[in-house]
């Protein structure tokens, strides 16, 4: 089984996202100690955005930089996403990587009945921690409800989600919602021992 760890939260090591991705993998490892972790911190090697270059593969260290992403992914079982909410969506750094993913012909192709998603078969577990607490659908959270989609339109239907929320609201509350979302924390069923 190979595991791809993705972190995209800015806040190094007070990060209650990061937190909860380590826990995750964590529990991955011990239920299966075979696993093939591969680590991916977007914060500390920061993709550019999405460029003219980058579409065209003119520059030739993006472009394989680029290869590399998408290989990462496209060869993961299960994917662990950090995905902390930022003013209502997620991270500038996660979407650099989703633009790295979402590729016609590789993730995706258009048919006559539409985009067809050619990455199936994935597991993704989403940490997503946040400093308020937002209802299922709420409109004003961008974060889930966008990674769900891009995930989907992929092919990927397999999303799991620890929440953690209201972490803004006191260092009890921190702890509590933390406890809270390590105790859902799935280990994806078609990999259970």
């Amino acid at each position: 089984m190979k595991v791809l760890h993705i972190d995209s939260s800015i806040q190094g090591s007070a990060s209650a996202t990061r937190e909860l991705t380590h826990e995750i993998v964590a529990r991955l490892k011990t239920a299966h100690p075979e696993a093939q972790i591969t680590y991916r911190d977007l914060a500390a090697d920061v993709l550019p955005h999405f460029s003219q270059a980058a579409l065209t593969r003119a520059d030739e260290l993006e472009a394989a930089r680029n290869t590399q992403v998408l290989e990462e992914f496209l060869d993961a079982d299960v994917l662990v996403i950090g995905a902390p909410l930022y003013n209502f969506g997620i991270p500038s750094q996660l979407k650099a990587w989703v633009d790295r993913i979402v590729i016609a012909g590789r993730t995706f192709r258009y048919t006559e009945r539409g985009p067809e998603g050619l990455a199936g078969g994935k597991q993704v577990i989403l940490a997503v921690p946040r400093g308020g607490v937002y209802e299922t659908g709420s409109l004003a959270e961008f974060g889930e409800s966008y990674l769900k989609f891009v995930l989907g339109f992929v092919g990927i239907r397999d999303v799991s989600f620890v929440r953690a929320e209201g972490l803004a609201f006191s260092a009890q509350h921190r702890e509590n919602a933390l406890n809270e979302a390590r105790a859902v924390i799935p280990v994806p069923a078609a990999l259970a021992a």
